[in-house]
């Protein structure tokens, strides 16, 4: 019997009590004697935040194909780190999750690992080619139990290819998770927010439209069809007025947004530095507060990191050559406490419902994302409010190092993860 106490907790920085977790499950919260817990890991925490543990709708592990760039372990090491308890591995992977086998594959070897529950993203499409429906069905009813599918990194663009996809998943109530990026009004090459910045450094440019235009084309269709949306790593305020209007209709849409275009600008390219190429492009100053108020008000449901490591020499190319993506995973809660919380946007109410409570609804993801209560599954998190820390690359789990917050310092750090009551990671350390 495996049993873990944690000691003085503010329960979503409401109530103090002790939890108490036996064989994986909530078993007593209260003022628990420690004597009546012989044989417990304790964990003292005085002064600590107690939240369900998180869970992320977006992540790339690039495990099978680019294990150079990151695995299954190393990935789920990272996620710990950051507080997670589950996490979403995204479909382009070499091959793409694209049948239930591979999903599978990859449901299993993050079984093996242990450190996070890995659920497989389905893609919405074979090979991510956009012209034949995956083996869906056959995805959901397999033993990874797939419910989000998505093409991430491509644009479902056919239109009545999407409107089949949102009809296929509501027989199972899957959801399909949407990059949003209209290839004609944005192709593969551009990299930069269109404006003055782009024309001045000569750089492709990615306009609002793009993404604005297949979120109000996918917004209709699961209006008409009654499949459920998800926007993934939602930029713009076109996009934003979108799915308020979807929302103010009952639709079933929602909405991701990122740390890093809630907290990073267009004008870091000024200096050409690859780690900040991403899709979507960083945004304006005044773009990233709009969501920030978005994600306060509840228009946009979560926080997903869109971890997207990558090893040096993707990156070491001239800008519009590099490839997109950045790091995520250990950093989400550190830049959500400082920009959400820490300004008084937000209580830890409302971190525990963005980033873990809403991504494991949207994804019909059972154990996560729980109330703290009697007889809910023991997937938490421990966060200290006060704690300041700094990033370095170098000490990242991940096997990359395109890390966008090097050298930045966080208010609320993760001090411990637990996965059905055991311990995973303590202080920024596997357990």
């Amino acid at each position: 019997m495996s049993t873990t106490l944690i000691t003085g907790a503010s329960l979503l920085g409401e109530r103090s009590a002790d939890v108490l977790v036996v064989d994986g499950v909530i078993r007593e919260i209260g003022s628990i004697d420690t004597g009546a817990a012989q044989g417990a890991e304790v964990l003292d925490a005085d002064g600590l935040v107690l939240l369900p543990a998180f869970v992320d709708l977006h992540t790339h592990l690039r495990e099978p194909g680019r294990e150079d760039a990151e695995t299954i372990r190393t990935g789920s090491a990272a996620a710990a780190v950051g507080g997670y308890s589950a996490v979403f591995a995204m479909a382009n992977t070499t091959p793409v999750t694209d049948t239930p086998e591979k999903a599978v594959e990859v449901w299993r070897r993050g079984q093996e690992v242990g450190l996070v529950d890995v659920m497989p993203v389905g893609s919405v499409t074979k090979a991510l080619a956009g012209e034949e429906i995956s083996e869906l069905g056959l995805m959901a009813r397999s033993q990874a139990r797939v419910r989000v599918f998505s093409d991430d990194g491509r644009c479902v663009h056919d239109s009545q290819l999407m409107r089949r996809a949102l009809e296929y998943v509501t027989a199972f109530d899957g959801v399909i998770s949407q990059h949003s990026q209209d290839p004609a009004l944005a192709g593969p090459a551009a990299c930069c927010h269109e404006g003055e910045l782009s024309g001045r450094l000569g750089l492709p440019g990615w306009p609002d439209a793009a993404e604005e235009a297949i979120v109000a084309r996918d917004v209709m269709l699961a209006k008409a069809t009654g499949g459920r949306v998800h926007v993934a790593h939602v930029s713009t305020p076109g996009s934003l007025e979108v799915i308020r209007w979807a929302k103010a209709k009952g639709l079933p849409v929602t909405a991701e947004v990122t740390p890093h275009h809630l907290a990073l600008t267009t004008d870091l390219l000024e200096g050409y530095d690859t780690v900040y190429k991403v899709n979507p492009p960083l945004r304006p100053s005044e773009y990233a507060e709009e969501l920030r108020a978005a994600l306060a008000d509840g228009t946009i449901d979560v926080v997903a990191t869109d971890h997207a490591p990558h090893v040096s020499h993707d990156k070491e190319h001239a800008f519009a050559d590099a490839a997109f993506g950045m790091l995520g995973l250990e950093t989400a809660l550190g830049v959500v406490s400082e920009l959400m919380v820490q300004s008084g946007r937000m209580s830890w109410a409302d971190v525990a419902r963005v980033m873990s409570t809403r991504p494991a609804e949207i994804a019909r993801l059972e154990g996560h994302g729980r109330p703290i209560e009697v007889g809910e599954p023991g997937n938490l998190v421990l966060v200290d409010p006060s704690r300041s820390l700094t990033v370095d690359r170098s000490a990242s789990l991940s096997r990359s190092r395109n890390n966008p917050w090097h050298g930045r310092t966080f208010t609320g750090a993760v001090r411990a993860t637990l996965l059905r009551g055991r311990v995973t990671a303590r202080d920024g350390v596997l357990a």
